[in-house]
């Protein structure tokens, strides 16, 4: 079984990239504030939620993202060690909301200490609702997934296999099919985990 949003795209690129940014605290740790800019234009231009983004959902565009993200920066700024956990970033996307007078959404947390099943089960719940889901990788045992240690990136869909299930990576305006049980155990025991939206009344 295979599921894949229909994912935005910023002129060429599949989502924004943080390599765009001028600033360069936002360049080198703006990572979450990229997922969340993403997640608002997804959420304007799909369900209608049009407060979330200031310019044309229907055609994102780099100059425009751009400055969007530094609306976004206050709310998840790049910080020394990182936005580092769930509660950060949490704390960051529902002042956004607030701020901007979105009711329409509510997030929660799901550690990364849960079992795999349980993360299988959410990114399944979250993709089959059309819903993007943020996920924060802290370190990991494996080189494979070096490139997103320590980084915040959004999940796009997912690839149900006989024996393996497969999610769809999205960061710096790419994607890339990732095994999700060995992403998800990184053999260390302090982790990150994922942020899991629901659209009231939808």
């Amino acid at each position: 079984m295979k599921k894949e949003l229909d994912y935005i795209r910023v002129d060429e690129a599949l989502g924004g990239n943080q390599d765009w940014f001028l600033d360069p605290f936002m360049k080198g740790g703006g990572c979450a504030a990229v997922t969340a800019c993403d997640l608002c234009i997804y959420f304007a231009g799909h369900r209608g939620l049009r407060e979330l983004y200031p310019y044309d959902a229907g055609r994102p565009g780099k100059e425009d993202y751009i400055r969007f993200s530094r609306q976004m920066k206050p709310y998840l700024r790049p910080r020394w060690q990182g936005i580092d956990t769930l509660d950060i970033y949490l704390e960051g996307i529902r002042a956004y909301w607030k701020d901007v007078d979105c009711k329409a959404l509510s997030a929660k947390g799901l550690s990364g200490t849960e079992p795999f099943e349980t993360a299988k089960e959410a990114v399944c719940g979250q993709i089959d609702k059309g819903i993007p889901v943020p996920f924060l990788l802290l370190r990991h045992k494996e080189p494979r997934f070096k490139d997103y240690v320590w980084h915040w990136f959004n999940l796009a869909g997912y690839e149900e296999f006989e024996e393996e299930f497969f999610v769809k990576a999205v960061t710096y305006g790419e994607m890339e099919w990732l095994n999700l049980r060995k992403l998800w155990d990184t053999g260390f025991e302090r982790r990150g985990g994922m942020i899991l939206l629901q659209i009231k009344n939808g």
